[in-house]
């Protein structure tokens, strides 16, 4: 990537930036398991099909049509054992059953141990993004600091603009950290 020659290329790659390291940590949260069903849970789950490894969502529907019950459906009825096996080996700790045509993922109360390791799972997602973040905004002062030919005043300016860039998505991390929380301790 070549260096941005501009304040305002500066504070574009600086938000786009930080809006990829918030989207990332949404992800990462979205697929950690809570109380009720979501077919995110899932989005890690790969499967063996065709002679290569898929993600769940390429092989099969999923729906949560139930709180606590998740469905899959595989476009491909001969794939259905090896789609309930690659559920099977997943580190959910989920016990799928087949019917043949559609597979069943119950899923069991969260214990209160478990609860708080999930907690601590999100923090520590939490704060990957927060450096994330953090590093867009402290590369973005770096490339200020650097230019020339540029009034210290709309350096200033931009250097503010940052900082709020910086400040607004660290509160969107802990809101969601926050959000997480209460549904993973929520009984």
């Amino acid at each position: 990537m070549s260096m941005p020659t501009t304040l305002p290329d500066i504070a574009k790659r600086a938000k786009d930036a930080m809006h990829k390291a918030l989207e990332g940590t949404k992800h990462e949260l979205a697929t950690i398991r809570s109380g009720k069903a979501t077919t995110s849970l899932l989005d890690t789950v790969r499967v063996e099909a065709y002679g290569q490894q898929l993600p769940l969502n390429q092989v099969a529907s999923v729906a949560a049509p139930e709180p606590r019950l998740i469905t899959v459906q595989p476009w491909d009825r001969s794939i259905i054992g090896t789609v309930e096996k690659a559920l099977q080996m997943s580190d959910l700790g989920l016990n799928p059953s087949n019917d043949g045509t559609v597979i069943r993922v119950p899923l069991p109360p969260l214990t209160e141990g478990r609860r708080k390791e999930l907690v601590r799972v999100v923090h520590k997602l939490a704060e990957e993004g927060r450096i994330s973040i953090r590093h867009a905004r402290t590369e973005a002062l770096a490339h200020i600091k650097k230019l020339e030919h540029v009034s210290d005043d709309d350096k200033r300016r931009t250097e503010k603009e940052m900082q709020k860039l910086h400040d607004d998505a660290i509160k969107q991390v802990d809101a969601l950290v926050q959000g997480k929380e209460q549904e993973i301790m929520e009984v």
